[in-house]
């Protein structure tokens, strides 16, 4: 995929190349045409002189009666020549032709000025020649004068067009910078683009308009989900309450009991949901603090001396190689604890008996990178497009879990400004990297 400006300049540049092309096919032509106006030009203005010069002096010092009847001149590379004799013409001659002359024993071809006159009822001859290879030469000449200027013309437009392309879309290269990295459209920067350009101007009032739309939708959602979060767990805790009060009873038949305890795993379930739901809802909303300086590597110790018994247990191998350490601060422990939480536990319900786990960290291209990765399923590419959407899971067979970890993992990335990256390989395995922002 190119750009806009790239196109536009390419565009501009075929245009120019067609012309090119087009006059390069026409200049042989145009070049000869222009060389011969221009050499029979040259051709009049010297018969003139030469006639003019008869008219002052007399056509003795040329041709006189005891002498031969033809007067020659020519230049030493006998490019030019200059004839004046005596002839016998029932017409007068005005033209110009092409003819081959012998000078000095040698036959060379002119393109000859013909033209007749009288003086004291003698008709005379004036021929003034000029060689073909010195018209060619001319024409060579020019043919390469007129390339090098085409193609000089052509670098020096391409070059203005390729900068005033750059000049012409700066505004819309702003707009798309707005737009880049925008995770919310709270944050959307509405400062009008500087421009004198009507339709980027109405994008940029078109998009900041959506923006707002858009904000505003947002916070009527999340208005509703910790509304709806906030009425859903007190009946919650209520129907816990009496459950568990009705475990207690020891005339309880043991099918009933069986029941009231599923309907407690299934309550608790839908508590750990509402307790999400309402978590996603306070970071998007930046209710939490960033005020926490801590080490990353401490924090990634403490999730694996959480998760390994868990791991130990389904055979996973958990490795915890987090050599390179880096201190944190302006954030939020508790969250980044969670986000890192989320994706290890996810980890290790997806990788199989025999699995590993690997946490390491790293630096690629100056940024810090911690990489989680597994030996599990992996991912499809279906499963990697809604991978951090809420109530999505890997297995929608698998009736464990909500499918909002991973989402919970992304907003908590997404609040501190954390870049969340996934590669993944069916049956092979799933790498999860997070870049720390050099601020941090």
């Amino acid at each position: 995929m190119m750009k806009l400006k790239i196109k536009l300049s390419l565009f501009n540049l075929l245009s120019k190349l067609v012309f090119a092309s087009l006059f390069l096919l026409l200049m042989p032509y145009i070049i000869e045409r222009i060389n011969l106006r221009q050499v029979d030009n040259e051709l009049i203005q010297k018969r003139e002189k030469v006639i003019s010069l008869i008219e002052n002096i007399g056509i003795e010092p040329f041709i006189t009666s005891d002498s031969s009847d033809t007067f020659g001149s020519f230049n030493i590379l006998k490019e030019e020549f200059v004839s004046l004799e005596r002839v016998s013409l029932k017409e007068d001659w005005n033209f110009i032709e092409v003819a081959t002359r012998l000078i000095e024993n040698e036959e060379i071809e002119y393109r000859v000025l013909n033209y007749s006159f009288r003086i004291d009822d003698q008709m005379y001859l004036l021929e003034v020649g000029k060689s073909l290879s010195s018209i060619n030469k001319m024409a060579r000449n020019t043919r390469t004068v007129m390339l090098v200027l085409l193609l000089l013309i052509i670098f020096i437009t391409f070059l203005t067009d390729v900068q005033y392309t750059h000049l012409l879309l700066k505004p819309f290269d702003k707009i798309t910078q707005k737009l880049k990295g925008i995770s919310d459209p709270a944050i959307f920067d509405k400062t009008p683009v500087n421009t004198t350009t009507a339709d980027f101007l109405q994008l940029d009032i078109a998009l900041t308009e959506m923006m707002e739309h858009i904000n505003q939708l947002f916070k009527k959602e999340k208005e509703i989900t910790v509304n709806i979060s906030h009425e859903l767990l007190t009946p919650v805790s209520v129907l816990r309450s009496k459950l568990e009060n009705l475990l207690l009873r020891e005339d309880l038949a043991p099918d009933i009991s069986i029941k009231v305890e599923e309907s407690l795993k299934t309550l608790h379930r839908l508590q750990s949901l509402v307790n999400s739901l309402l978590l996603i809802a306070r970071i998007e909303s930046n209710q939490y603090l960033r005020e926490d300086s801590f080490s990353l590597k401490e924090v990634l110790n403490e999730i694996t001396d959480e998760i390994r018994p868990v791991a130990d247990d389904a055979g996973i191998t958990l490795k915890d190689e987090t050599s390179q350490d880096l201190m944190i601060g302006k954030a939020n422990r508790s969250l980044v604890f969670s986000m890192f939480y989320n994706v290890v536990n996810n980890a290790v319900k997806h990788s199989g008996a025999t699995g590993e786990i690997l946490i390491r960290s790293l630096t690629r291209d100056k940024k810090f990178i911690i990489e989680i990765s597994d030996t599990g399923k992996g991912l499809t590419e279906k499963q990697m497009s809604t991978l951090f959407s809420r109530f999505k899971m890997r297995d929608e067979s698998s009736a464990e879990g909500t499918g909002i970890g991973l989402a919970i993992a992304k907003s908590i990335a997404d609040y501190h400004g954390i870049k969340i990256s996934v590669e993944s390989v069916p049956e092979e395995g799933t790498i999860f990297s997070f870049t720390i922002p050099e601020n941090s």
